[in-house]
């Protein structure tokens, strides 16, 4: 169900990002402190790897309903991740400056998602 000329949905800009957005967070969560491995450590690396996740998995549904709706699961996630990060910061576990390339990253993702969204008529 790839979009355009996307012939996967690894040549889908958005997924690309999107996994940028993984390693970042990644990279985040290494900093965060042990009691939180388990906790909001784990759930950040969720909520990212659910993004790309779900971009894959609503491109190879069979209809652009369900790819949509993945879509906008995966744009919950996005925001999800977001609000995460910031509480992060508000714990003083990171800082605005360690999490500005995946609040960017996020951003750009959230806007494709929503282009794409609006392309596929939701």
């Amino acid at each position: 169900m790839a979009d355009g000329n996307a012939k996967s949905y690894r040549d889908l800009v958005v997924w690309k990002r999107a996994m940028e957005l993984v390693s970042e967070t990644y990279k985040l969560a290494k900093c965060l402190p042990k009691e939180e491995t388990y906790v909001l450590s784990d759930q950040i690396r969720r909520a990212a790897i659910s993004i790309p996740s779900n971009i894959a998995e609503g491109n190879g549904r069979a209809s652009m309903r369900e790819y949509s709706r993945f879509l906008s699961i995966a744009r919950g996630s996005k925001y999800e991740l977001e609000t995460q990060l910031l509480i992060c910061v508000d714990l003083c576990y990171l800082t605005e400056e360690q999490i500005s390339k995946a609040m960017m990253l996020g951003e750009e993702v959230g806007r494709m998602l929503n282009v794409l969204i609006t392309k596929l008529g939701e």
